[in-house]
């Protein structure tokens, strides 16, 4: 965008009403969300390139580009359409099945695989906004996974009562795990990515060990834990072919709560002003090593909260992979999300999404499903950078109209 169409705007020297502020294009410019979605458009940009050099027709036709430059553009058409066309009908709908239930379920599965990360996300967003940065995520969901597992095989309640005391188990898994690391933080000043990345090699010990316990496998051989009992189990939200469950419902309340939690409440404040500013938090009365350590034990809580999702859900047991790769997916969910519950939710279903439609994609095109993940590693690349993103669009600068805006006055000061 030129500077002249932005002080058409209102834009650069002030706001259409005169004042003085920036106006609607110079803050869409400005905004997060558009960094957001430039940062996955230009991951697009990037996966389409790798899919085109891997797709065996492209190469060919390349090589006799300048004869019949048509058969190599065909040749580009087809691959990135079939591509993308493949990872919507995975991941969002799938116009060519013959019957609507199968139509509509990879909408579903995108839902059931995008709640654990939301859940993730949203641990990794409280601890983001706090000024820590927890990378344990996924020991905080192996050890959620081990506590509400156990109570889901082990214990014998009513229905709805299981199911809530099996997450209850596995929130306390998860803020143990993560109440560790955070008083580690507090009180001996130890970093907290150091101490996470530790205890999540730790975490996956342990559940090597417990799968070859009795108390997890009973008699069995295999390194898989009992079947959580059916009272425990996430109720589906849509019956029979689906498999979607109850973990959604409680994914998107725990956006609300954490919305209230960090936006309404005297502990959200106290989360933001130390992440903010620990010196002047300690100054106006903040205790920087408590709200570090309950920080932690929050942001663990939600963690082994996401466990849920497949050993209650989907799974239904334990297993050495149990974690997958949420917790560190959960990462890149919570920084695409700008650390926002609105964010990390739309995060995680574009992740869920990009998962669900990844494993169509290989199968319709034979296109490598590590394309999805260079596609996720991507957006974390520009998500991370954005003076990289703002140089490649010729974007503004956040608050640079203010700077422009003083100019005048300090020329004159000179003059």
């Amino acid at each position: 965008m030129s500077e002249s169409a932005m002080t058409a705007s209102g834009g650069e020297t002030g706001a259409p009403d005169g004042s003085g502020g920036p106006g609607v294009l110079r803050r869409i410019a400005e905004s997060n969300a558009l960094m957001g979605v430039l940062a996955v458009f230009s991951a697009a940009v990037v996966g389409s390139v790798l899919i085109l050099v891997a797709d065996s027709e492209v190469r060919t036709t390349a090589g006799y580009l300048l004869a019949r430059p048509s058969d190599f553009l065909h040749a580009v058409a087809s691959a990135l359409t079939g591509a993308y066309s493949a990872l919507v009908r995975g991941g969002v709908f799938d116009w060519q099945a013959t019957t609507t239930a199968r139509m509509w379920r990879p909408a579903t599965e995108t839902l059931t695989v995008s709640a654990p990360l939301i859940l993730a996300g949203l641990g990794m967003a409280v601890a983001f906004r706090a000024g820590l940065f927890n990378v344990g995520g996924q020991g905080q969901i192996i050890l959620g996974a081990m506590a509400g597992g156990y109570v889901g095989f082990a214990w014998n309640l009513p229905a709805g009562l299981h199911v809530l005391a099996a997450m209850a188990g596995a929130a306390a898994g998860g803020a143990l795990w993560g109440g560790i690391v955070g008083v580690l933080k507090a009180t001996t000043g130890a970093s907290e990515v150091i101490t996470t990345i530790m205890l999540n090699s730790v975490a996956a010990y342990l559940l090597a060990h417990a799968l070859t316990t009795r108390a997890f496998i009973g008699d069995g051989t295999n390194p898989k834990s009992l079947p959580v009992g059916a009272s425990a189990q996430y109720p589906l939200l849509l019956g029979g072919p689906f498999r979607l469950h109850l973990g959604f419902v409680v994914a998107l309340v725990a956006a609300l709560c954490v919305w209230w939690l960090m936006e309404r409440s005297e502990f959200g404040f106290q989360f933001r002003a130390t992440g903010s500013n620990p010196q002047a938090a300690r100054t106006a009365g903040i205790s920087v090593p408590r709200v570090t350590a309950l920080v932690m034990t929050v942001s663990g809580a939600l963690c082994g909260l996401a466990a849920t999702g497949p050993v209650l859900g989907t799974q239904h047991n334990l297993t050495i992979s149990i974690a997958g790769s949420i917790g560190f997916d959960a990462m890149t969910v919570a920084l695409l999300g700008r650390s926002r519950p609105l964010g990390t939710v739309l995060a995680g279903l574009l992740f869920g999404a990009l998962s669900a439609g990844g494993t169509t994609m290989q199968a319709t095109t034979g296109t490598n499903i590590d394309i999805v993940l260079v596609l996720q590693s991507t957006i974390v690349l520009f998500i991370a950078a954005p003076p990289l993103v703002r140089a490649v669009y010729g974007l503004p600068a956040p608050g640079s109209w203010k700077r422009r805006a003083r100019r005048p006055d300090a020329t004159d000061q000179e003059a």
